[in-house]
This record gives C-alpha cells, structure tokens and sequence, in this order.
C-alpha cells in the first residue's frame, strides 16, 4: 500500500457538539485488506480515500471504534419489531400505523465532519435508541399492569422488569426475557406464583384425587400426576426458542406476495458491469437521500463527491482459496424492491470483519427502518461469509460517542466491544460504560501495566516512497536536513504501528 500523510490537521467542526477538534490523516492511493484491517484495529478509519484517526485525548467528543460480535448476537426485541416490519409489508404491502415514528429518518442530524469529513458512517446518522427505549418501556408496563390483581403478584411482576432489563444490557439472549415474563406452572407448589395460579393447581389436583378414588387401577398415573402436575411446558418451551436471526430475514413469503425484495452485493470498481449499469439509479438515490435527510444543496452531492466518497476505495480487491466466495475488498449491498433501488449500505470484506461504511436509501420508505433493517442484514451476513472464512467473524459499526445520546443506541447491538485508544485491546462495552459515564475520554484497558504491543519499536525500518525508489527510514533520514521531518515521520510510525509501518509506503516527496 501506499500512503501520503500529513500527521496532523488543523482543528475542524465538531458535527455531535459544535465544538472544534483534531485529527490525524492520511490519503490512500492504495492499500491491502490486510492494511486497512490493521489499521481500523488501531482506531483508523476511512471515507473514500481519506483515512483518519481521532485524537483521542484532545478532542470534544472522543470515537472509540466499536464492533459486535455476530456469532452471539441475538436481535432484540426491536430489531425483531423492524424485520417482522419488513416481512409484512413484503406479503401484505401492510404499512403499521406509526412506524414513520420509529425512527427519525427525517430528523436534521448534523453530519459529524464537514470538509474532507463529509461523510461519516452510517450508523452515525441513524438512531434507533428512542425506539429501543420505547419498546423496553411499553414491555415493563404492559407486564406490570398483568400483575396488579394483588400486591404479591405486583412486586413479583416488578422484580421481573428489572431482571429483564439487567438480561438485556448484559447482551443475553433475548429469549431469556420470555422465561420471565410469561409465568408458567411450575412442579408442586411455589410460592412466588401469583394466588390465583395456586388456587387453580389445588383445583386440578382436587380433580386428580376424586379420579384416583373413582378409578383404583389407575393409581400409579394419579401419582405420577400428582408429583408431575400436567403443564403446558413441552409445547411452549418448543415455541419459546428463540427464531434465528437468519429465520427473521428469511422468513418464506407467500406466493402472491405484494412486493419482492431482493439484496444484491456488487464490488465497487467501474469495471464491474453490474456496478456500472446500476451506478446512474444509485446516485439519483444518494441525491436524493442527502438533500432530504441531510438538507444538503444540490451542488454539495454531484456527481463527484458521490463518486470520490462512496465509489472510491484504496482496497485492492483481493481473493484467497480460504476466503470469502466474493473476495475481499469494498462492495455496495444493494437493496432492491420490485426492481428498484431503494438503499445501498457501502462496506468493506476485510480479514476478520464487515466493516460498515455509510448507508443511503429511498426517504419514501423511511417507515421500514432501513437503517436498522441494513445492519441486521449486514450482520447476517457476517456470519454467512464466516462459514467460508473462519477468521472473518465480526462487524464494524464505525465510531461509538458515549457523550453523545444519539450514539449511544450502537451499543444496543449485543455484544459488542470497544477499543482501548491506549493499548489497542477490545473490550466488553459492559465493562467500559462505568468509567465512561465519569469521564468522555478513558483507557478502557483495565490492567495498569498493559501497553500496546504493537508500537513502533524500531522506527528505522519504517519503509518509505521517495524519489520513485522504496528504501527504509533508516537509510531517508541520513539525507534529510529538514528539523519537522523527523518528528513527522515519527508520529505516523506511532500511530499506525510496527507492522502497517513495515507493510505500507510512506510517500515522501
């Protein structure tokens, strides 16, 4: 790869507070997957070409980077409320009432950057946090509004809304909400049941005793009745396996199905015939997204910052006989609905993760969620691709704000991690959100003596580009006179790390 940095930049505006802050930076002219996957472990990140690392301890609203992990993910209950949204409005055409309410497609939220910045990623744009709080909240309510036949039963039901919310911030499956909130007859008596479930097993077991005494041979089943009261456990438990995320997606439609969706992955090169017969559809779509959801004027979203910003990648694409049937590389995840584009989520196949770029898609259909919708699928697909490429298991979501509310809904996607910005090691959320409810900015690595072992420990075999000749910065110091280069040149070593440091070509000129 090969890359031209200017390690810092002058502080710019700030789209989650107002404030100003600082970057370091860097254009790519080209680089390998395994380049880019290295270095967004290390906090970078990339918007077209223009590949950017937040300085963590100086700016207004620290990023921490933030990944989830699909093979353990369970949708919660609202994400399963926007794919049986889809399914529905799939086989019915139904649109629920409410639903433009669910998500604030139409919400003026500010871009994070401007400038070079310009487009952040996509789930910085979306915020479904209100939804999920809405939800959690309607749940506990209609549970405690069960349990106010008696006092018992209210305290009971209660307890149950707490256990339920502590299952769902620990990143457990969701399913484990059902157990609680649905009571079941248990076997004998139990005193936490409410009374009117008591009073109904001493009814049955009352019927039981009056047959065993009407009917002597069957003794031995009364008393297996006795000590195993029947319940309705084996069928429930059957239907209170929780579907698959896979299921939720794919769930068969009917033959006479209103609308057919059909979600296509196309590498992002202009010498791709699909890509190329699709790309006029998919601006017009990208236009008209960012001058109704971000109020951009017509002549800020040409043709030119849409092909500089979401056609434009260093990855070289890349295939091994151990990866992915599509390759490695950036693609564009098409969403099309009875022949039309309606979103497209641009992101990267990398070694070990789907990294989500942006997401633009049809504001007339903001009632189906599409940005949650498009995160769920893309996780899906996640673990679709680790079937084929066992090291590829998990998904990128860009920058996590704890600072900022309309971020915090990333961290919904369970479980997830963050990335220390001092050691490079990812860490439980639940284990990072104490310490940043104290403090925005915070080394979430919590062993004091841990060090980022990937440091730049021996600068002089940093390789670097100059004068069309590839040489170590051992050898480039030596005929340098100029005081800054070397403080320059260091810096970058610093943040990219011994081995991209290695790896990459700093272009000098």
């Amino acid at each position: 790869g090969l890359v031209d940095t200017r390690a810092s930049r002058p502080a710019y505006h700030c789209g989650y507070c107002g404030s100003r802050r600082q970057a370091s930076c860097m254009w790519a002219h080209s680089m390998t997957v395994q380049d880019y996957q290295d270095l967004i472990d290390r906090g970078w990140r990339r918007s077209g070409k223009y590949v950017y690392k937040p300085v963590m301890n100086q700016t207004c609203c620290p990023q921490y980077t933030i990944r989830c992990r699909p093979l353990h993910f369970q949708p919660s209950k609202s994400h399963k409320k926007v794919l049986k949204k889809m399914l529905k409005f799939l086989a019915k055409g139904e649109i629920s009432k409410g639903n433009c309410e669910d998500e604030p497609m139409d919400s003026a939220v500010d871009d994070a950057v401007v400038g070079d910045f310009a487009l952040i990623n996509k789930l910085d744009i979306r915020c479904d946090l209100k939804t999920l709080s809405d939800d959690l909240k309607e749940s506990f309510e209609s549970e405690d509004m069960k349990g106010k036949d008696s006092k018992k039963e209210e305290s009971t039901e209660l307890i149950q809304s707490q256990d339920v919310e502590e299952k769902l911030g620990s990143g457990e499956p969701s399913h484990l909400v059902k157990v609680h909130t649905a009571p079941k007859p248990g076997k004998g008596a139990d005193l936490s049941k409410p009374p009117c479930r008591k009073a109904k097993e001493i009814r049955k077991e009352r019927k039981r005793l009056k047959l065993m005494q009407q009917n002597p041979a069957g003794e031995p089943e009364g008393f297996q009745a006795q000590s195993q009261p029947p319940s309705l456990f084996p069928p429930k438990a059957k239907s209170n396996q929780p579907k698959s995320l896979e299921d939720l997606i794919l769930e068969s439609l009917p033959e006479d199905a209103s609308h057919k969706l059909e979600v296509r992955l196309v590498p992002v090169s202009f010498e791709d015939p699909e890509f190329k017969s699709s790309f006029s559809q998919s601006f017009s779509l990208y236009v008209k997204y960012q001058m109704a959801i971000h109020q951009d004027p017509p002549d800020e979203c040409g043709k030119t910052e849409f092909t500089r910003f979401l056609c434009s990648s260093p990855l070289e694409a890349e295939n091994r006989h151990n990866g992915p049937d599509c390759g490695y590389g950036s693609f564009h995840q098409q969403y099309w609905l009875d022949g039309k584009i309606i979103a497209v989520g641009v992101i990267d196949i990398l070694p070990y993760c789907v990294s989500s770029v942006y997401l633009y898609y049809d504001p007339d259909y903001s009632f189906l969620s599409l940005g949650v919708y498009s995160a769920l699928r893309e996780i899906a697909f996640t673990r679709q691709l680790h079937e084929k490429a066992s090291q590829l298991s998990y998904y990128y979501m860009g920058f996590y704000i704890h600072s900022c509310p309309k971020m915090k809904y990333k961290g919904q996607y369970r479980p997830s991690d963050l990335l220390c910005p001092e050691t490079y090691v990812w860490v439980p959320i639940e284990q990072c959100l104490p310490s940043l409810e104290n403090s925005k900015y915070c080394r979430l690595n919590q062993d004091p003596e841990a060090v980022d072992e990937g440091r730049c420990k021996e600068p002089d075999r940093l390789q670097v580009f100059h004068k069309k000749a590839i040489m170590p910065y051992g050898v480039y110091k030596k005929h340098q006179k100029d005081p800054g280069e070397e403080a320059t040149v260091l810096q970058y070593a610093s943040l990219v790390g011994q081995t991209c440091s290695e790896r990459m070509l700093l272009f000098r000129n």
